[in-house]
């Protein structure tokens, strides 16, 4: 990640002095046809980093785990018994919800996903400005682990040895960005902007399911971290995320329109994301599509 950042913050630095020297060199292009507040809002894609998503992979050790569930008497007996009925699993080589035993976990990565959000914006009239922002992005996590059929037996060796099962976790995540802009003109019309600055993020758990023998399960630990018996109520869940705090950069290409622009963007985040037992700081990439709106000139 250093050198990504490294990368990122040179990128930045050659492309304010390329548009420095392009102001100096064209004549008619010192002023810039924002000053004052702006608003906006602004829809992009996520790709974020695969280390965090490990949180879903339900193994021992992790809050949510497959065996909470599986080797439970409130939902190993129903999926044992969809295994068997189904074909998937030996009933002679493995003979009860206990002996369900998983081969391989899986490996989680998070699908490209949408954030959208809004914000607000002041620019002063060297180019200079900072902006507030608010995004909402909402994380799929995916993966499948492996169930033996026959727990090596060789029982039924005419049969796959193994049964696949998926497993899905969702989040949200909130953002809060704090950062003070650059404004570069490159023609009459089309700016270069950069951004730096300060995030702040909020991270909520919302779903975490597996799937066996076509039945969906909820594995988040409603539990207090016991296997659920026949007829045990679940305690009310408690969010296994929370706050982080770290650092985004942006570049962006804005087309002007009178008092509006639209600009074309990418932004690195590198931001500490709070899961449980899985806390620490990561990249996650954005490209978005803003709309800014400059029509407010008594904030001038």
């Amino acid at each position: 990640m250093k050198r990504c950042s490294t990368l990122l913050i040179a990128l930045l630095l050659a492309a304010g002095a390329l548009a420095d020297d392009w102001d100096v060199h064209r004549p008619g292009q010192a002023g810039y046809n924002f000053s004052g507040l702006s608003v906006f809002v602004d829809a992009g894609l996520v790709r974020a980093d695969n280390r965090h998503a490990a949180f879903y992979d339900g193994r021992e050790g992790n809050p949510n785990t497959i065996y909470r569930l599986m080797h439970s008497q409130a939902y190993g007996e129903h999926m044992w018994s969809d295994l068997v009925s189904q074909g998937l699993i030996s009933p002679s080589a493995i003979q009860n919800y206990s002996q369900l035993q998983i081969e391989e976990y899986p490996h989680m990565y998070y699908r490209l996903a949408y954030q959208l959000g809004f914000g607000f914006r002041y620019d002063y009239n060297g180019g200079w400005g900072w902006l507030i922002r608010f995004d909402y992005a909402q994380l799929r996590a995916v993966g499948a682990f492996l169930l033996s059929s026959n727990n090596g037996t060789g029982v039924l060796s005419n049969m796959d040895q193994y049964v696949r099962c998926g497993i899905s976790g969702q989040e949200k995540r909130m953002l809060i960005d704090i950062a003070a802009t650059k404004r570069f003109n490159l023609t009459p019309d089309i700016e270069l902007e950069t951004d730096l600055g300060l995030n702040l993020n909020n991270t909520q758990v919302q779903h975490h399911d597996i799937e066996v023998a076509g039945t969906n399960y909820d594995i988040l630990d409603r539990w207090a971290g016991q296997s659920p018996g026949i007829g045990s109520q679940p305690y009310e869940y408690i969010n296994q995320g929370g706050l982080g705090i770290g650092a985004l950069a942006t570049i962006s290409a804005c087309y002007k329109i009178t008092a509006a622009s639209i600009s074309v963007g990418y932004t690195c985040y590198y931001t500490n994301i709070k899961l449980e037992q899985y806390e620490g700081y990561a990249p996650q990439h954005t490209f978005f599509l803003r709309f800014d709106l400059n029509s407010f000139s008594f904030f001038d």
